[in-house]
């Protein structure tokens, strides 16, 4: 996998973040979905496990990629399960991937703008904020839902834009999707980095073609290499 070499910060003026996977550790989202949703899924349906995770996944994919795969509003109808009140009653469970909360604190100490840009639902981007004061920490937090399209199409791109107009070329987008970076390099944002272990108790993830780091903290740790 390829390695990311240092970054010039004298080139970069503003810095995107993912929420899930980047700064915070994708563990929580892995096991919420996986399994925790299932097993009430099971419970409602008089279900097995093992059958709720059958007849959840292909309905599950189908939606990857669009809007409605990150709304909890379209998931709590369609499987009759209150996924904000779930979410609400695990909210402890999340927490930041190791060395993101002092890599936003370094940033702000640098001078650089920080932008939290996610495809979570406005709700889930509440509890997680309300657990952890992510806001606290960054200059700018948006949800996708506000531009109706993902991160992974190109019409966000342009419509986040209008609202946030950073220089492509000056900014630094970190995210653990590979099918986000490579919309994000079709608008033309200047530096891109993958999170090479968005879930802190899963495997390691291929990042081809983009450059990777473990965690975000090594953005910094290796600045003075610039």
């Amino acid at each position: 996998m390829p390695t990311a070499p240092a970054l010039d910060w004298s080139l970069i003026d503003t810095v995107l973040l993912d929420m899930d996977g980047t700064l915070l550790d994708l563990r929580f989202d892995n096991w919420f979905w996986q399994e925790l949703i299932p097993d009430h899924y099971a419970a409602v349906n008089g279900l097995s496990v093992i059958e709720a995770r059958e007849t959840l996944r292909p309905r599950f994919s189908a939606m990857r990629g669009t809007i409605e795969w990150y709304c909890i509003d379209h998931w709590t109808r369609e499987l009759g399960i209150d996924i904000a009140r779930l979410k609400q009653a695990a909210r402890t469970r999340v927490s930041y991937l190791p060395g993101a909360l002092d890599f936003l604190k370094r940033l702000k100490a640098a001078g650089k703008r920080r932008v939290l840009v996610t495809n979570a639902h406005p709700a889930t981007l509440a509890i997680k904020d309300e657990h952890l004061g992510l806001r606290a920490h960054v200059d700018a937090c948006y949800s996708t839902h506000a531009f109706a399209a993902p991160k992974e199409q190109a019409v966000f791109w342009p419509r986040f834009h209008a609202l946030e107009p950073f220089v492509a070329a000056r900014t630094l987008f970190v995210d653990d999707s590979l099918a986000v970076l490579e919309a994000a390099a079709g608008f033309g944002i200047g530096w891109l980095r993958a999170v090479r272990r968005p879930d802190s108790a899963g495997p390691a993830q291929a990042t081809e073609p983009y450059f990777a780091v473990e965690g975000v903290a090594e953005l910094l740790e290796r600045e003075s290499d610039s």
